[in-house]
């Protein structure tokens, strides 16, 4: 009979694989990052405005599963960067709307070869990482769900 302890086990433990993936993805990631001057926050936030070009600072926040109190020093990195604008909504001056630059938009063709770059150092088969991808993302549902029912 298992040691109820063994709940405690580092090796017992789904969290910790995937922190630790994650850890090292970031910094697989940070070579081709350093070469585009972006942190890997600021990096999936230009990809976001990218596809979007300009959305409300809550709706980034949701694309990107984080609080206005990660992304205003996020946000104002990237202005100063000049990648970024940000402005009070006309419409509802409480809301702040981020707009992408032509130098922010520029970048995209020099950050184009990243996911690739990546992809070469994982080497993971597409069918397995389809099958990681959506069992992440079905984690991140259940959890903003049981989240989102806390608050």
């Amino acid at each position: 009979m298992p040691d109820r302890c063994d709940a405690l086990k580092l090796e017992n433990q789904l969290c910790f694989p995937l922190y630790a993936c994650a850890k090292e993805i970031v910094k697989a990631y940070k070579p081709y990052l350093d070469e585009l001057n972006l942190t890997y926050t600021q990096y999936i936030t230009m990809m976001v405005m990218w596809e979007h070009r300009e959305l409300r600072v809550k709706e980034l926040g949701r694309y990107l599963y984080l609080d206005s109190s990660t992304l205003t020093p996020l946000l104002k990195r990237l202005e100063e960067k000049g990648f970024v604008t940000r402005r009070r909504s006309s419409v509802d001056e409480r809301d702040l709307i981020v707009s992408i630059t032509e130098k922010g938009e520029a970048l995209k063709e020099e950050a184009v070869t990243v996911p690739e770059r990546l992809g070469a150092c994982v080497a993971l088969d597409p069918g397995k990482a389809q099958t990681l991808y959506t069992l992440l993302y079905e984690i991140i549902g259940k959890l903003t769900q049981k989240n989102e029912g806390q608050q």
